[in-house]
């Protein structure tokens, strides 16, 4: 916990949990700086984000993806940010390309699917939905946040592409049409493939919000 006397983030314009304006247009003028992480504060870098390694099992389908790298979330629109004295909520639109190493086996929807290789997918104008559980401590007289759980959502109005290369050994006859079937069912597939890739890079975007709220008090954050 840090003391008050230093500003942490003279980035960050306070506003009163009523101004929607302000914290919305607040909010939006750290996000790329925060994306780009703050070693002063222990951040770190949200844009590249490196995501080590996410494994799941959904409908049939397993899946691991491994050493992605996440970019694009430094420009991501903030619509609306609202705060509670128990809850925080954003609500980000977000244009984010994911690339790195995959293993499928299983059914993609209807179609058999199987490979390992290199991947890349491109997830243009998702609204994610973010809701912080916070309660405040205090620590040498000072009053910080803490959070103590997430719940997000979401939902893409935009499109996905997806590209894996590799699928069934290279074999064209076989990745084509699986391709083309994801591409043209791009939304089922994201509702099939991205929940646990989406709640991996929302669970360290809060990693990194926990550090900011350890370091920064309230009083530097609010009116």
């Amino acid at each position: 916990m840090a003391n008050g006397l230093y500003t942490f983030a003279p980035f960050i314009t306070p506003c009163h949990a009523t101004n929607s304006t302000c914290l919305r247009l607040s909010s939006q003028h750290a996000l790329p700086i925060v994306a780009a992480g703050i070693p002063s504060l222990g951040m770190n870098s949200l844009d590249p984000m490196a995501m080590r390694q996410v494994k799941a099992v959904q409908a049939g389908l397993k899946m691991e993806f491994k050493n992605t790298i996440v970019r694009g979330l430094r420009n991501c629109k903030v619509l609306e940010l609202r705060r509670f004295s128990h809850k925080t909520e954003i609500d980000l639109k977000c244009s984010v390309t994911l690339i790195g190493n995959y293993s499928l086996n299983g059914k993609l929807l209807v179609l058999p699917i199987e490979g390992e290789g290199k991947y890349k997918i491109k997830i243009q104008d998702v609204i994610v939905k973010v809701a912080l559980d916070i309660e405040e401590l205090t620590s040498d007289g000072e009053r910080y946040w803490k959070v103590n759980g997430f719940k997000q959502t979401a939902n893409v109005v935009g499109r996905v592409q997806f590209n894996f290369q590799n699928l069934f050994n290279g074999n064209r006859h076989l990745s084509d049409p699986v391709h083309e079937f994801a591409n043209t069912n791009w939304k089922d597939i994201f509702q099939e493939v991205a929940p646990p890739i989406v709640n991996t890079i929302v669970s360290q975007i809060v990693d990194e919000t926990i550090k900011f709220f350890d370091k920064v008090p309230i009083g530097q954050l609010v009116l």
